[in-house]
């Protein structure tokens, strides 16, 4: 079995550690550990995190294949720091019945660079009307635990109170697309002030906001979990810590673009920046930020949206919506938590692992760097500053929002149950 020492890593960014992983585990932590016959990977000024989790990720395998495919999209993960994605249902076909998700889990077990999680749709074919097979995928090979129809909003309040009565049999959690489909028909982009200039159409808060005060209370009244996908607005972030203060079962997830960018990027008409809850005002971003900070939003997930080059190179009506995000996520939220003060290294561990893990109840990952735990790893130097090339990126598609900006930090390594799928940043 192989064995390798990461030497003097700070552990959460707290105290300097050595880590030995023996196998697929830590086999020891502490200081001046004798490195024997392992590999020796020096790690001084680097932060040694758990492996991070990814609640929100768009593989398009099945059926969108020039967009990405598991195998590039969990490349793209390891890349990035992640050692577990959940990958949405909205491929083609649908991943509605126990043998497509089973499909997209042996492919992620193939794939050898990350672990792949489905997440089930909540409705046949996503189209709102029936439930889709929970119970066939909860209890298939890939033991489905989390449904969303994301990309489309489960509208009809009976269903998704059924929806929610059905999967607490399995302590299964509903991850809802918060978006009231009336209130957004023609929808471009924020509704405000930016959006009366440029004279788009506009896509109110209220129409996240509506499902999400409707939705915690169907959870609270069925006594179920439901999780508030890529929440973006200050009025999503009071309505959560309201039924958090009740006691609910409620989490939320923020997406990296949501912390970083606003509204005044539409400005420009580049259709990178059109994405699906659109980017907000500076006062949502700050509130967003904020509420990350105070744990009333539960995690950051990425919603990597890969497209191909002619899905987004074409006028801004036309774009379709979405950014990748796997690879730059930890470094957006380095930026916008770590160095603002709002995070420390610990902080990112909790949010960007052990709560998405928590939520998804995905065994293996999200787990203390100590001895005896799965050895699923993140090494990241946080001195690293640099231009982000999407040239170099390992997801098949390109739709960056970061394309030549500045960000800090960067994954040096990554584990996965003991193995380097990543090493000095590039593919192992």
């Amino acid at each position: 079995m192989s064995k390798i020492l990461i030497r003097g890593a700070r552990v959460l960014g707290g105290e300097v550690r050595d880590v030995l992983i023996d196998g697929e585990t830590i086999g020891a932590v502490g200081t001046g550990l004798d490195a024997g016959d392992a590999t020796v990977v020096a790690a001084e000024g680097r932060v040694l995190l758990p492996g991070l989790v990814d609640l929100h990720t768009h593989l398009r395998e099945p059926g969108r294949e020039d967009s990405e495919t598991v195998l590039t999209g969990t490349r793209a993960a390891a890349v990035g720091g992640f050692t577990a994605v959940h990958a949405m249902a909205n491929t083609f076909p649908v991943a509605d019945t126990a043998g497509v998700v089973e499909q997209v889990w042996r492919l992620g077990r193939e794939s050898g660079y990350c672990d792949v999680q489905p997440v089930g749709a909540v409705t046949v074919g996503l189209e709102g009307k029936n439930l889709a097979e929970l119970g066939a995928m909860h209890d298939s090979a890939a033991q489905v635990r989390v449904f969303s129809d994301d990309g489309k909003c489960v509208d009809d309040a009976v269903i998704m109170r059924r929806a929610l009565e059905y999967v607490k049999a399995f302590d299964g959690v509903i991850a809802q697309h918060a978006q009231e489909p009336r209130l957004t028909e023609g929808a471009q982009m924020n509704e405000g002030v930016v959006s009366a200039e440029l004279g788009l159409g506009g896509w109110p808060a209220v129409a996240e906001e509506s499902i999400i005060a409707r939705d915690v209370l169907l959870a609270a009244h069925v006594g179920s979990r439901v999780h508030i996908c890529h929440l973006s607005t200050a009025g999503s972030v009071e309505l959560v810590r309201w039924a958090k203060s009740k006691g609910w079962n409620v989490t939320a997830e923020v997406t990296p673009h949501h912390l970083l960018l606003t509204d005044e990027l539409v400005r420009s008409y580049d259709p990178v920046y059109k994405v699906n809850p659109p980017l907000r005002t500076e006062a949502d971003v700050q509130a967003l930020r904020a509420a990350l900070a105070d744990g009333t939003i539960d995690c950051v997930a990425t919603d990597h949206a890969p497209h191909p080059h002619e899905d987004k190179d074409c006028e801004w009506a036309a774009a379709a919506m979405g950014m990748v995000g796997l690879e730059t996520a930890l470094s957006v939220v380095q930026e916008t938590m770590v160095e603002t003060g709002l995070l420390d290294w610990a902080g990112v561990a909790d949010r960007m692992s052990f709560r998405p893990a928590r939520i998804g109840r995905l065994a293996g990952h999200g787990r203390p760097v100590s001895v005896g735990e799965p050895a699923n790893l993140t090494l990241v130097d946080p001195a690293y500053r640099g231009p982000v090339d999407p040239a170099g990126f390992a997801s098949r598609s390109r739709n960056t929002p970061y394309q030549g900006r500045e960000l800090p930090g960067r994954v040096t390594h990554t584990f996965l149950r003991g193995r380097a799928t990543v090493v000095d940043g590039k593919l192992a």
